[in-house]
């Protein structure tokens, strides 16, 4: 491929997602599950069938793939490497500005900095001191791109996770993934997906409101041990007041 034809393929990517509506649709299905066209309008704010252009866009795009159910229309991201896409995006976009007007927004945007998941792995401070950890313990090493030492391996086995999967799958066993609130790394990739899986079946990490998840108090304690972390670090962080539009 030319440099010209290839520069032309991705400006025609960038295309799809300078539109906010658009991009707004990839970061509602970082959540990882299938929603209807009719619930990404909602989301979005916009009409049905304004949705269903847009959405046919990021079908022929390949950004999304649909499935039907009878009458209904599911629509999620294409893959992992797309959610991959979006987080990035997002963390090289100007930071959000504060939530303003109620104590519920500002709590919901507190728990999603906190701890989500990015598409089927662990984000916001949950997941970058997770990641943190497991550096700074060598069960991750960076020194010649980023694996998982056999320290990690014996690691991920003692909690469950089915290794020889990750090890034979053709996804990348680990990634950086930068967090869009954090602006630092989280872990992503076959082995992230499977620890925020592995979690999600202990009861340590519970779904809260959209892609926000919560930390049990069994979880937080068992988390800590298993980082060699001291507990008050997985604390959530209080929501800030909320702006009250006075000067």
């Amino acid at each position: 491929m030319s440099a010209g034809t290839e520069g032309r393929a991705m400006a025609e990517l960038a295309a799809l997602l300078a539109d906010g509506t658009r991009a707004g649709i990839c970061v509602a299905l970082l959540d990882g599950r299938a929603w209807t066209a009719g619930e990404l309008a909602r989301r979005a704010g916009v009409a049905p069938s304004t949705a269903s252009d847009h959405l046919t866009r990021l079908v022929h795009g390949g950004l999304l793939v649909e499935e039907r159910q009878g009458r209904h229309r599911y629509l999620r991201l294409a893959g992992p490497s797309v959610a991959q896409l979006i987080e990035d995006l997002a963390g090289h976009a100007p930071a959000p500005p504060a939530p303003a007007g109620s104590l519920r927004a500002a709590t919901v945007s507190a728990a999603l900095a906190y701890a989500r998941t990015c598409y089927d792995h662990l984000a916001g401070r949950l997941g970058v001191v997770m990641y943190d950890a497991l550096l700074a313990d060598g069960r991750l090493d960076r020194s010649s791109g980023l694996t998982v030492t056999a320290e990690g391996w014996a690691w991920a086995t003692e909690l469950g996770v089915p290794v020889g999967a990750l090890r034979a799958a053709r996804r990348p066993v680990v990634r950086d993934c930068l967090d869009w609130t954090e602006r630092r790394p989280h872990l992503a990739g076959a082995l992230g997906a499977a620890l925020c899986a592995r979690f999600t079946d202990l009861g340590w990490i519970t779904p809260g409101t959209g892609r926000a998840v919560r930390l049990s108090p069994a979880g937080r304690a068992a988390l800590a041990e298993t980082l060699d972390v001291p507990a008050s670090t997985l604390a959530p962080t209080p929501p800030p007041a909320p702006a009250s539009g006075r000067a």
